[in-house]
């Protein structure tokens, strides 16, 4: 029986392609529409993959952005950028992020969790600030207290670490067999809740195939945001 719900936010909570797409035809009018989503792709697994590197400070968070947009070009042969150019990049990213709106149907399902008393938390990867900007953006602390939201860079650790959903354990006090963590991201969401004994909902949207060598070892999978509230609603009767 699940007795907690705790969320991811970046492309769970919102559309996080939207502001990214928008970014890249301001100042990459070559790339095309239908290299934008393998572009993203890229964008998201260098960040995934380096971030760690911030959080250590062998990477400057600047350098990281930098490299992120820089590499996923290059990966799709388009033109190498300049470092002014990626950071260019990051500022008209972050300005289309400054107007991100949460998806109707999670605020739905936010709704009907208050409404049921379920205790609803946050665990997401990035930098304090940028997250926290994201946060209030989203108005998400209408229906989270500040005590229930964790940022990874002020951990130490960043999903799919054991130890962030160790930390979540302990600050949120839950139960990790009766808690559900609710992510798009297979390997940082499903992958590291279940190895802390959490159960995994997999927000799956993007219909993406599952990691090569990889078990399907979510407990759900959904594949659009319409399925979520029902899921809830089933979960929760």
């Amino acid at each position: 029986m699940i007795e907690t719900v705790v969320f991811d936010i970046d492309d769970t909570i919102y559309d996080q392609q939207e502001p990214f797409h928008k970014a890249v035809q301001k100042l990459f009018p070559l790339v095309t529409e239908e290299d934008m989503l393998p572009l993203y792709t890229r964008f998201r697994v260098h960040s995934d993959a380096n971030f760690n590197k911030v959080i250590t400070q062998e990477w400057s968070l600047e350098y990281m952005r930098s490299h992120r947009i820089r590499q996923s070009l290059k990966d799709l042969d388009y033109p190498l950028i300049t470092s002014q150019e990626a950071l260019h990049f990051q500022e008209l990213y972050e300005e289309e992020l400054a107007a991100i709106t949460m998806h109707q149907e999670i605020e739905k399902s936010l709704d009907f969790l208050k409404e049921k008393n379920i205790p609803v938390s946050i665990i997401t990867n990035g930098p304090t600030d940028h997250q926290y900007k994201k946060i209030l953006q989203l108005g998400l602390l209408n229906w989270i207290d500040e005590d229930n939201i964790i940022i990874s860079q002020a951990t130490g650790y960043e999903k799919p670490d054991v130890e962030i959903f160790e930390l979540g354990k302990q600050q949120f006090s839950l139960n990790p067999e009766h808690s559900l963590y609710v992510g798009d991201n297979f390997i940082n969401d499903v992958i590291g809740s279940k190895r802390a004994g959490w159960q995994a909902l997999w927000l799956n949207h993007r219909k993406r195939e599952l990691p090569k060598e990889t078990a399907p070892i979510h407990d759900i999978e959904l594949t659009s945001f319409e399925q979520l509230l029902p899921t809830f609603q089933h979960m929760f009767a």
